[in-house]
């Protein structure tokens, strides 16, 4: 008899609750607003906990089930508690359907599970990937239906973590079940005597209902289409994906006819910013907040609230729950000390360990560097021109460099983009874009293409607003032939000069420029010349030289880069400032 109920506090999250208004839990913001939304499904009488379902999650788990290494696998209470949240909770919907005696329209209500979606955001050493390992094979095993199941990952390797636990239990088959479905041989050509679950090179069979586990690119073009029940999606907020698979995967379940499919989403927070990844935690965002009403949706992100907690330890469980069971507090105490001597690693650290998102955390700048000064005004001064020029519907970047005396710097920026390509960016992106053009320092040209004499004159007209005194002006060659021409045509060729990108250009200036913004003399006041810091990226070499990488085109970067050849031809050419 099911003891469905309306009513009922689940289980698991009722422990789990007691332990955090006791304080033996400390819980993030974006925690304690999923438990509010928790509380208030359990208030409403439309919507039912099953614990047998939750029950026969746990031990199908740690009856069959084991570790990567072949031990017997012991759940956590944080996957039961997530499992429960996925599994348990239903709800009754009134559906039109035909019955096959009668041929004719009838209305039958049928119980579906009410959650279809759920994204967990939590620190790496979680033990996140094996979660993910248990919700998929519970669903190849215990779902008797024919079903399709997906994990894609950013790449191949990485969803192997998914299936290598699997196999290693199939392998091992500790528990009753497994003993029974992993009888026979795979060579066999007969389907009594052939093993029911078994690893092929397809992914992982189950011969009883002709289901299937499989890897897949993360691409829409690989996963369009599969009508899978049961998908997860590994790192899709720490790396640099340009698609939204989750939800190609959930229109493909629902045009499918796929009933109860589960989609479980699983990255630790990321260092890149502003991509598809960021956009979806927006919306995750406004669904914890109860600005969008999803019922649907799970999830569970876990970060510190505030970047002085990196230094409290008994605040290290808001990011990393399973820390001193998954992951010790040595080793977090390890990489708190590496980031306070490591600009390069600090990035990482805050974002993989912390769940504190890297806006402004960068890995060539620190945070502080990118802080905004005071507004500025440098009217009437001599300055240094930098130009980056546009690879066709990107940034055209220029920046200005005004020497201020005590070895004190002034910046002022100025970027142009296409139409069209602002048009098509992620939502996140355009936001911060917005913010940008309200400024003044982002100009949004029309049409798909940036036309350099467009360009050029409001350079011009913009430079004698302010009426600066340009004396020097550095540029990478690149697309910049016209511009230059025009340039030197109109204000002659003294102080030009040609920055052409690479290691042996750029590793001294950027060394320079990171000495001034260290001592806080590089004084700039506009959010752009902030974006451009925050997203900066070099490359060293074997020797310790240094250069920009483009390599994401997206986080735009163009700015230091034009600021890198002002200072560039600023330094050529000293004399002409004294």
């Amino acid at each position: 008899m099911s003891r469905i109920s309306n009513t009922a506090v689940p289980q698991e999250y009722g422990r789990f609750r007691e332990a955090v208004l006791k304080g033996e839990i400390p819980v993030p913001e974006t925690i304690s607003m999923q438990m509010n939304r928790i509380d208030r499904d359990i208030e409403n009488p439309n919507y039912y906990y099953d614990p047998d379902a939750i029950q026969g999650y746990i031990d199908f788990c740690e009856n069959e089930l084991t570790l990567t290494t072949g031990e017997p696998l012991t759940l956590l209470p944080t996957f039961k508690l997530w499992a429960e949240d996925l599994f348990a909770w239903y709800y009754y919907s009134d559906e039109e359907t035909i019955d096959p005696k009668t041929g004719r329209r009838v209305i039958r209500r049928k119980k579906k599970r009410l959650r279809n979606r759920q994204f967990l955001i939590i620190a790496r050493g979680n033990s996140k990937s094996l979660y993910e390992s248990t919700i998929q094979m519970h669903g190849l095993v215990n779902d008797t239906s024919t079903t399709q199941q997906i994990t894609t990952a950013p790449t191949m390797r990485q969803a192997m973590e998914i299936l290598q636990p699997l196999s290693t239990a199939i392998a091992r088959a500790r528990g009753p079940l497994f003993q029974v479905l992993t009888v026979g041989s795979n060579k066999s050509r007969s389907y009594e005597s052939q093993q029911k679950l078994t690893t092929t090179k397809r992914g992982i069979e189950n011969k009883l209902t002709n289901s299937l586990l499989e890897m897949r690119p993360m691409t829409i073009d690989a996963i369009q289409g599969a009508r899978s029940k049961y998908c997860t999606v590994d790192e899709w907020l720490s790396c640099d994906i340009k698609e939204n698979v989750i939800d190609a995967l959930e229109q493909s379940a629902a045009k499918g006819g796929v009933d109860d499919y589960v989609i479980l989403a699983v990255s630790s927070e990321g260092t890149v910013r502003d991509k598809v990844g960021d956009s979806i935690k927006m919306e995750l965002l406004q669904i914890l907040r109860g600005e969008i009403e999803d019922p649907h949706t799970s999830i569970w992100y876990y970060k510190l609230d505030d970047i002085k907690e990196v230094g409290q330890p008994e605040m290290w469980m808001k990011a990393c729950p399973n820390i001193g069971v998954t992951v010790s507090y040595d080793t977090y105490m390890r990489d708190v000390k590496r980031a306070e001597v490591s600009t390069i690693s600090r990035n990482d650290i805050l974002a993989k360990r912390f769940g504190i998102p890297v806006e402004g955390f960068t890995f060539f700048f620190t945070y502080e560097e990118t802080i905004t000064h005071p507004k500025q005004n440098f009217d009437h001064l001599p300055c240094a021109m930098g130009m980056d020029a546009s690879q066709g519907d990107d940034f055209w970047a220029f920046t200005w460099v005004f020497p201020l005396g005590n070895e004190r710097f002034g910046v002022k920026t100025r970027s142009y983009i296409s139409e069209v390509k602002y048009n098509k960016v992620a939502t996140a992106t355009k936001n911060r874009y917005d913010e940008l053009i309200r400024e003044g320092s982002l100009i949004v040209c029309q049409g798909t293409i940036l036309d350099w004499v467009e360009i050029y004159e409001d350079v011009r007209d913009y430079i004698y607003a302010h009426d600066w005194s340009v004396l020097t002006f550095g540029f990478d060659p690149y697309n910049a032939a016209a511009f230059v021409e025009r340039w030197t045509m109109e204000n002659g060729e003294y102080g030009v000069e040609t920055v052409r990108q690479g290691s042996r250009t750029e590793s001294v200036p950027l060394g320079e420029l990171k000495q001034l913004a260290t001592a806080r003399q590089l004084i700039f006041d506009e959010e752009l010349m902030k974006y451009a810091m925050g997203n900066s990226v070099v490359l060293q070499d074997n020797n310790g030289n240094y250069k920009l990488s483009k390599e994401r085109r997206e986080d735009k970067i163009d700015n230091v880069a034009a600021m890198m050849d002002a200072w560039v031809a600023y330094s050529r050419n000293k004399e002409v400032f004294e």
